[in-house]
């Protein structure tokens, strides 16, 4: 599904787009489970809105915006866990991971139109550090996405400074990391953005009138260790390439 090239530029840049990872059937069906996902948590509890709380914008400004995220839509829909495992998606990590590739989780986020939140510039690695830093994400696009919607940012080549400090764990310094520093990654629906956890990246809000929705996975090599016992979950560790080396029992988190 790459090549060789394809895989050098990830591992000297810290992310590659590639296209039409999903056809436009599976793309459709995704965003129907989607719609489900949260019209189902909309009459519960446990529908939130997700948009980043901070000193990048306005008290104000940030009570207009919103952005609809939940974790681990694979237990929520069977098209996700055919999505995280698809030939293509396994093929990629294959060459960018390694033989072995384990799930760590998914999750999906949606930015509305006119008003879908930022996401200030950070590493996705203080959430989830790990000893060898193999974990990365892939941002599986169901709809198109330009600087007008929010497409996501990176900083090219920033995975080899390794762990930058944040704000509350949550973002980076806004001054010294504006949303402007990073590389624009325009893609089409069925495209997916792959970036290891120490890229720094970001996104705009959604100023446009289109929705933009986007589904997360993160993956692993199973030997890569976490450091710190977070962000864990009790369907963690499903393998999607190769098998697992180390040998143990899986239970859920407490």
């Amino acid at each position: 599904m790459i090549t060789k090239e394809q895989a050098d530029f990830y591992k000297e840049n810290g992310y590659l787009l590639v296209e039409g990872v999903f056809s436009t059937d599976e793309i459709g069906m995704m965003r129907k489970a989607m719609d489900g996902i949260i019209e189902r948590a909309a009459s519960t509890k446990f529908d939130h809105n997700a948009a980043w709380q901070g000193d990048f914008l306005p008290s104000e400004e940030l009570k207009k915006l919103v952005l609809k995220g939940f974790h681990d839509v694979h237990y929520h829909d069977a098209i996700f866990t055919r999505a995280l495992s698809h030939p293509n998606m396994a093929s990629i990590l294959s060459m960018l991971i390694g033989p072995n590739v384990q799930l760590h989780h998914s999750k999906m986020l949606v930015k509305p139109p006119e008003n879908g939140a930022a996401f200030p510039m950070h590493q996705d690695h203080p959430y989830f550090p790990h000893e060898k830093h193999t974990m990365m994400a892939a941002s599986v696009h169901l709809d198109d996405t330009d600087e007008q919607n929010g497409c996501l940012c990176v900083i090219p080549k920033s995975h080899k400074d390794g762990p930058v400090g944040h704000v509350g764990r949550h973002y980076l310094n806004h001054e010294q990391y504006p949303i402007s520093m990073g590389t624009p990654c325009p893609a089409k629906a069925g495209d997916v953005l792959f970036f290891n956890y120490l890229t720094i990246h970001g996104s705009g809000p959604n100023r446009s009138e289109r929705t933009r929705r986007n589904v997360l996975f993160q993956y692993r090599d199973p030997e890569d260790m976490p450091s710190e016992e977070t962000h864990v979950n009790w369907g963690q560790g499903l393998m999607v390439c190769g098998q697992n080396p180390i040998f143990k029992a899986y239970k859920g988190a407490h």
